[in-house]
């Protein structure tokens, strides 16, 4: 999501604001701006798109400066340009604040501050901080921040500087993360470590509900009460892979942990509770262009594919579109028949899988409309397809994609939303009633989250099995797929994802003491189906795990042990019930002593056929 970077050095300040903020590009953005200190005022220049554009701004009227901050936005309050970019000025210009977050209680504040005469001049929430500290200062911006941040409800991280107290940026932390770096005479404030490790080896994190106060001598550290801290700092190593553990075993279980802010992330500035509507104009395809769609077609590799899956059903129910996702590698080589009708959807979290970019090149002969959910900005199939739909994970350095597929199904909800939407297939209140629903998963996420030890426990005691079946039906077949991928790709376990009722067709032969089962089975419209599945493996003395609705009595009976989910909306239980099973792999993966992270002939991306 939103970037921020800031400096206070001797160096020259525009290419190290710049050069930061290309550094935060992997989290998304739609526009980015910088402000300068130069004598008695403060220079900004912002723009509406890439940092690039930025550059070119400079290139034909450079700024000097002896200081500032920079900020690379992603519109929640207020439409993508330059008005609306970052850094935003109090009623005087002569103070600047970049904000990352959501200013929960904007409104009543903009108000209050319009009746004392204070006039603003962007629709973002982020304005209101900066004629708030306006209103508070008396010659000492620490204390003006102090009482600012008082006032506001919501999450932050903003970096404040002012010409009425010059050689300064104060910054401040709720929520988003920031980092202070420590260099030689020279002091930094970033968003995360990648912008700094160029410049130093000394980090600062700073906690929830701190200060730091940037100056040319040095940092001083305070709570909100304007209590002093002694912080530590932390001497890191050239490898920003190495401090981005913080301090987890693996990158993979980081990873896991970090989905319900991944997936808060994706849906964050998407959606409007106050019209229930869901808003992708950001991905510059029009309205216009989607009521024409008869046809979706989704291709993809690998977990990106059984996102792709999940995302029919997601459309399929929502839309009432015909869906057909596709394997890329295959696809490319069919005589497969599109017209300007149709929706190709490519996903790929890195953007530049070979197969899935080979694919899309041999479709867009046909001439469809194409669309690309990726993570990663300006990629080769961001910029080859008409829109892009961009998740938010940030980077992911596990091989095994975890918080990139629970990404991916987000944004694919809110693209179903957005098309039942422009069909006209769903009333208002229905609508509004699944964007309350997903919006509600972030929350039941971390639930599930609290209970990994459990699953820890209940993992270890199948180490030594050599083979297991994952069973699913409906919106939750993809999830067996991707549940039985997990535990192939990281502990080399031979595992099978089928849908329950292909069981009697082949599988069920496997079936004995020695082939565990591991069933996803919440209550929903298949729920009788799984259950007479279940009776099949239990008569054949299969050993029976499942993951079902922790109100859900009658499967307690039937299987051997039940992980636990809270209930959800049917429809949106793959973003419940992929995490027993990512969690579940990694444990028994761990204990077997694997290369979590990094499992034998796998690669992050494949790049090549």
């Amino acid at each position: 999501m939103c970037g921020i970077i800031g400096y206070i050095g001797p160096k020259s300040v525009v290419p190290i604001l710049v050069e930061g903020l290309k550094k935060l590009e992997y989290r998304g953005y739609d526009s980015a701006g910088i402000a300068v200190v130069n004598g008695d005022q403060i220079q900004v220049r912002r723009v509406k798109g890439k940092i690039s554009a930025l550059e070119k701004s400079l290139d034909k009227a450079p700024l000097n400066g002896s200081y500032g901050v920079g900020h690379t936005r992603w519109a929640t309050h207020g439409r993508p340009c330059e008005e609306n970019a970052h850094p935003h000025q109090d009623c005087t210009g002569s103070l600047v604040v970049v904000h990352n977050g959501i200013i929960e209680n904007y409104l009543p504040l903009k108000r209050k501050l319009k009746e004392e005469g204070h006039t603003f001049r962007t629709e973002t929430d982020t304005e209101v901080i900066a004629h708030l500290v306006e209103k508070y200062f008396k010659g000492s911006l620490e204390k003006a921040v102090l009482h600012t941040v008082r006032e506001i409800e919501g999450a932050y991280a903003i970096a404040v500087l002012s010409t009425q107290d010059k050689g300064k940026i104060v910054a401040v932390k709720s929520g988003p993360p920031a980092v202070v770096g420590l260099g030689e005479g020279e002091y930094f404030v970033s968003s995360d470590i990648n912008p700094l490790l160029s410049h130093t080896q000394k980090i600062v994190f700073l906690e929830d509900e701190e200060m730091a106060v940037i100056e040319p001598q040095g940092v001083k550290f305070s709570d909100l009460e304007g209590n002093v801290l002694k912080k530590k700092v932390d001497q890191i190593s050239w490898s920003p892979l190495m401090i981005e553990k913080r301090g987890f075993k693996h990158f993979m279980l980081k990873e896991i942990i970090e989905q319900p802010q991944v997936v808060r992330d994706t849906l964050q500035g998407r959606i409007s509770l106050d019209s229930g509507k869901i808003c992708l104009e950001e991905t510059g395809i029009s309205s216009k262009h989607l009521e024409k769609i008869a046809k979706v077609v989704i291709i993809a590799c690998g977990t990106s594919y059984h996102a792709g899956l999940v995302g029919k059903c997601f459309i399929e129910t929502l839309a009432q579109i015909p869906v057909d996702v596709e394997f890329a590698s295959e696809y490319r080589y069919r005589d497969f028949i599109l017209d300007e009708k149709a929706l190709v959807i490519v996903i790929s979290q890195s953007g530049e899988t070979a197969d899935s970019l080979a694919a899309l090149r041999a479709v867009k002969e046909k001439n469809p409309l194409s669309l690309s959910i990726c993570n990663v900005v300006n990629s080769s199939i961001a910029r080859d397809t008409d829109g892009v739909l961009y998740t938010h994970a940030g980077p992911e350095i596990g091989v095994a994609a975890t918080k990139t597929f629970s990404a991916q199904m987000a944004a694919l909800a809110l693209l179903a939303l957005h098309l039942a939407q422009v069909k006209g297939r769903l009333d208002e209140k229905t609508r509004l009633s699944f964007i309350e629903d997903l919006l509600r998963i972030p929350h039941l996420m971390e639930n599930i989250l609290n209970q990994a030890e459990s699953i820890e426990d209940l993992a270890l005691k199948f180490i030594s099995f050599s083979h297991f079946l994952y069973l699913g039906r409906w919106v939750n077949f993809p999830v067996a797929l991707e549940g039985a991928l997990k535990l192939k790709e990281i502990s080399y376990i031979h595992a099978e994802g089928y849908p329950g009722g292909e069981m009697k067709h082949g599988p069920i032969a496997l079936i004995d003491e020695k082939m565990p089962t591991m069933v996803i089975v919440p209550k929903d419209r298949v729920y009788d189906k799984m259950l007479s599945n279940i009776s099949e493996i239990k008569t054949r003395a299969g050993y029976l795990l499942a993951v079902a609705f922790e109100d859900d009595k009658e499967i307690q009976d039937r299987v051997d042990k039940v992980i636990p989910i809270p209930p959800i909306n049917p429809l949106f239980t793959p973003f419940l019930t992929t995490l027993p099973l990512q969690l579940f792999a990694y444990y028994i993966a761990a204990k077997r002593g694997a290369d979590v992270d990094q499992p034998r002939n796998l690669a992050k991306s494949v790049t090549v056929e």
